[in-house]
């Protein structure tokens, strides 16, 4: 089963330009997403990183991550995003290998090491099959 952009602005509160997840392809509850997001040349968040040479911020990476881990926990337990957030609490182990620029297409895979009050997940980004970045997060 797969998730539209109208699925997901139901389940996070994030809006553009701060949403990075465009569909999820597939889940498992408890398990694991994989989630994808198209990189446009008109993104805003590409204006300024930099200019001549767009690239999307690891840090954005790093988010677009955390957004598919909290449709994770919202598909995999009893969740209400009318009353509860998913939020940051930590970020280790990231890695950032290759740029990614637009026109390419991101795969979000995140895995669950656990979930509950407090989650933990690994997740990476890749395209075309190339790792580009990979985190540990809270």
């Amino acid at each position: 089963m797969t998730l539209d952009i109208i699925q997901i602005q139901r389940m996070l509160p994030h809006r553009y330009p701060f949403l990075f997840i465009d569909r999820v392809l597939a889940w498992e509850a408890d398990k694991s997403i994989h989630a994808r997001k198209l990189v446009s040349a008109s993104d805003p968040i590409l204006q300024g990183h930099f200019p001549g040479y767009p690239i999307v911020p690891g840090v954005v990476q790093v988010e677009a991550m955390a957004q598919a881990a909290a449709l994770l926990a919202q598909l995999s337990v009893a969740f209400d995003p009318a009353t509860q957030l998913c939020l940051f609490m930590a970020i280790n182990e990231a890695k950032f290998r290759a740029p990614v620029v637009p026109g390419d297409i991101l795969d979000i895979h995140v895995h669950a090491l656990r979930i509950g009050r407090i989650g933990k997940f690994e997740g990476k980004v890749e395209v075309e099959g190339g790792l580009r970045s990979s985190a540990t997060f809270t």
